[in-house]
């Protein structure tokens, strides 16, 4: 049976997060407030279009239900992180419309060594089983934050990723195009050969897409464009436009590359490079929730989004909390695309 992985910008279900516990990544009581008053904002703001349903740790339901408020549904599950697109489940449609869960193996982001990944290697499972739709056991280390697709035969990949020694050492490029298109329904893989410089730091993803580029309808794609020479993400950036420039889609389009300036700030508060972007934005039913940085470029990138997308309303949610911790909104939500078939 052949299975695809609908674009996000397909109509969803419910949209599933996690929520944040005590774990390293968030190492004292401080940096734990702030990632739950970030990940309820976000959820709140996809509340508005859709169903959601956040799954959260034993003991953890009442502080979940604080700030996130009566409308959104909880679950309780073991827990050890809270990034509900790398934890989750891939969900796919067969040619009939019914839903299935592509489960990749998590190891922590290639195993690093302050991750933890005994409860949240078994949560794509879990919410497989929650939503009533079968499991599509992959062998391959990934993450959800990973891939990004077009619903119609296209996906973007990074070499440090998927190629990387801590996820899949002995997998060839072939191999892992292999496995990926059989899981996801594509044919054709666009790989970039690293992410944002800031990817790679402690709390890294070591290059994740979702941060870099993403598929803003058929042959269009985002791209993050560091303007400021200073900043190691302007080569990058420029060379991620170029070799986005030169490729074709699935079907053979060209692709239209739509450059969004990232934010004028360059480094964090410890003076480290940021790896803040607006490409890790969440496409919602009716909705577009933007990462926002109290940023004079977050209404340029709002302005870029409601253009992109004039159907959809744009809304901006302070998101640094969310960066602090290693990722973004695209990071911490995943789709559940609507069945069409039962």
């Amino acid at each position: 049976m052949t299975f695809r992985m609908p674009a996000e910008w397909d109509p969803h279900e419910r949209t599933w997060m996690a929520w944040p516990g005590p774990n390293p990544t968030f190492t004292d009581a401080g940096e734990l407030a702030g990632a739950r008053a970030a990940w309820a904002s976000v959820a709140r703001a996809v509340r508005r279009f859709e169903p959601v349903t956040v799954v959260h740790g034993p003991g953890q339901g009442d502080s979940a239900r604080e700030l996130l408020g009566p409308d959104i549904d909880l679950v309780e599950r073991e827990l050890d992180d809270a990034w509900m697109r790398d934890i989750g489940p891939t969900f796919v449609k067969d040619a009939e419309g019914r839903l299935a869960a592509v489960d990749w193996v998590f190891n922590g982001w290639g195993g690093q060594d302050w991750a933890r990944w005994e409860h949240d290697s078994k949560i794509a499972r879990h919410v497989a089983d929650l939503a009533g739709v079968p499991v599509l056991s992959s062998p391959l280390v990934n993450e959800g934050g990973a891939i990004h697709v077009d619903g119609e035969g296209t996906v973007l990949l990074t070499d440090t990723v998927q190629l990387g020694s801590g996820r899949n050492p002995d997998w060839s490029r072939e191999q892992v195009e292999a496995e990926i298109h059989a899981k996801l329904g594509t044919s054709k893989a666009i790989w970039l050969p690293h992410g944002l410089a800031g990817d790679y730091g402690m709390y890294g993803t070591q290059g994740h897409v979702d941060i870099v580029a993403a598929f803003a309808g058929p042959g269009r794609v985002v791209v993050h464009s560091q303007q400021n020479p200073a900043h190691p993400d302007h080569a990058r950036s420029q060379l991620y436009v170029d070799i986005l420039r030169g490729q074709t889609d699935a079907r053979g389009r060209a692709l239209e590359v739509v450059e969004v300036p990232a934010p004028t700030v360059l480094r964090d508060e410890d003076g480290d490079w940021v790896d803040y972007s607006y490409i890790n934005h969440y496409l919602c039913n009716g909705g577009v929730v933007l990462c926002g940085f109290d940023d004079p470029n977050d209404e340029i990138a709002a302005g870029i989004f409601r253009r992109l997308f004039p159907e959809r309303t744009v809304t901006l949610v302070d998101a640094r909390a969310i960066f602090a911790g290693g990722g973004g909104i695209h990071c911490i939500t995943q789709q559940q695309p609507r069945a069409t078939a039962r």
